[in-house]
């Protein structure tokens, strides 16, 4: 009896440090590895890699905030590989990252993230161990994966308090600035302006600050108000809009403009479906002048019905 009754407290003891663990990690990403693309090598390392990579991101404690289970972030990292090098174990092709976030009080989620990530390599092999590390670059993938873990955090985090993400964008800075030594393409300035550097400094130069403010304001403001009150999220949504012709106007080719589109287009299309015809036309002049390319999409939020 004695010895059964050990046996069960060990068993509670031991389901408590699981779901304590649990609710310790900010991250429900789910991983997905597309290697279609590769025709010749056993298909295992492809599922190892999905493996390994969805138990560092969920099981990896980035942040010192507390997080219950139904307060973790979701988000997916889905990577398309287009070729792998058995000899050396190198790994090259793209990565998609989205990120969501709950509006308040409602069924409802709402896409923070939904970028392409263009510059993946990295080398992985059978057996390989993801190694988290702050103060040194263990490998180009968990610096892919550790900046985008911080980024996801820290866009979230603005988009309920206004500048939350501070800590996180510095440390997502801490992580390309570790990587400006290697040889790895997608963290270098100026490389190009959409690879991992630009989109840091998109988020962190005085320039295209009000991105910042837009996270918050679109958010918080906007849409979690939109449960309470329609028109007045709405309107919210309509004048923090004004702010992507405040970042065109500085920074045309700034990636968080694209970022915010990718995001949000589909979503504004909505959103103004039951708006009055005159909110209509200036939600689509101001988007229109950011994204002229888009006419097709954007004459949606003029043809949608009251």
């Amino acid at each position: 009896m004695k010895k059964a009754l050990i046996l069960i407290l060990a068993a509670l003891a031991c389901a408590l440090t699981v779901v304590a663990d649990d609710e310790a990690t900010e991250l429900n990403c789910e991983v997905e590895v597309n290697s279609d693309k590769i025709t010749s090598g056993s298909k295992d390392i492809f599922n190892e890699l999905k493996q390994s990579v969805t138990d560092y991101m969920n099981m990896t404690k980035w942040t010192n905030a507390t997080f219950g289970t139904n307060e973790k972030i979701n988000c997916k990292l889905m990577f398309t590989l287009s070729s792998w090098d058995q000899a050396t174990g190198v790994m090259q092709g793209d990565l998609q990252i989205q990120s969501q976030r709950p509006v308040f009080n409602s069924s409802y989620t709402t896409a923070i993230i939904n970028f392409r990530d263009t510059k993946i390599s990295f080398s992985f092999e059978t057996g390989q161990q993801l190694v988290f590390s702050e103060l040194e670059m263990e490998d180009n993938l968990t610096a892919i994966l550790n900046f985008w873990a911080y980024m996801i955090i820290a866009m979230d985090f603005d988009s309920f308090e206004l500048h939350g993400g501070d800590p996180y964008y510095e440390r997502a800075a801490q992580v390309v600035s570790l990587a400006q030594t290697s040889s790895e393409s997608g963290w270098k300035a100026f490389e190009d302006n959409t690879n991992r550097n630009a989109v840091l400094s998109a988020f962190t130069d005085n320039q295209t600050a009000p991105i910042r403010q837009m996270l918050y304001d679109y958010h918080r403001m906007g849409l979690d108000q939109m449960v309470v009150t329609v028109d007045k999220g709405r309107s919210t949504i309509t004048h923090t809009l004004e702010n992507l012709a405040k970042i065109y106007e500085v920074a045309p080719m700034s990636v968080c403009l694209t970022m915010f589109k990718d995001a949000k287009l589909d979503e504004l299309i909505n959103i103004y479906s039951k708006a009055n015809t005159t909110e209509k036309e200036s939600v689509y002049e101001m988007l229109y002048q950011v994204y002229p390319s888009e006419t097709t999409r954007l004459d949606q939020i003029k043809k949608t019905e009251n």
